[in-house]
């Protein structure tokens, strides 16, 4: 037979033991009637202190350049674009020349503007997940507020580039992992090398 509220009151429980572990006085107390306890504290003096999150911990997207600003991996193909679910990635581009041509940096077309709006990005990460190129990534820094909803939280191409070597930094394992998918990816359409040419016997 089933009991109703049986699972109010355990919850109710949890609250009251959570409550009793905050204070030196009640971890005594629930140790005293036998309950074990632990160190209920869980919040911290923030900003004067700041919490160390996982590496996995995720907030908004960044662009990933390899060794300088313009060197992108973006080729603006707006794949990222069309899968985000609240919209908030707007791409123009590839960049053209005056006959309609695709202009390249170091090989690879790129966008001439891209932005997202922080202010609706719902942090999913499906544009990291849906990139074939491993041009975005996820940030952890999460301290953006603004009295201007339009002005500040909306991040151009400049505000969104991070280096490779900050990605590597922030999230060390993810990082390996892109860098391998990213070498096999090279060692695939790098040319294959010349077999070396023995030398001539009779030229010698």
């Amino acid at each position: 037979m089933t009991i109703l509220g049986v699972g109010v009151l355990k919850g109710l429980g949890v609250t009251l033991k959570t409550f009793l572990e905050t204070y030196p006085w009640g971890r005594v107390l629930l140790r005293a009637v036998g309950i074990p306890s632990a160190n209920g504290l869980v919040t911290i003096q923030y900003p004067d202190e700041r919490q160390q999150h996982s590496e996995r911990f995720r907030y908004f997207p960044f662009l990933v350049y390899d060794k300088t600003p313009d060197d992108l991996r973006c080729v603006s193909c707006k794949i990222c674009e069309q899968e985000c679910p609240p919209a908030c990635i707007h791409i123009v581009g590839p960049a053209k020349d005056e006959q309609g041509r695709p202009l390249k940096a170091h090989g690879r077309t790129y966008p001439v503007k891209f932005d997202i709006d922080m202010a609706i990005c719902m942090s999913c990460r499906i544009c990291v997940d849906v990139c074939p190129f491993d041009a975005i990534e996820m940030d952890n820094q999460y301290e953006f507020a603004s009295p201007d909803r339009f002005g500040r939280l909306v991040f151009d191409k400049q505000q969104l580039l991070k280096s490779a070597e900050y990605f590597k930094q922030i999230k060390p394992s993810e990082a390996a992992e892109v860098d391998a998918r990213l070498a096999a990816k090279q060692a695939k359409t790098a040319p294959p090398a010349k077999p070396a040419v023995p030398p001539n016997p009779s030229s010698a």
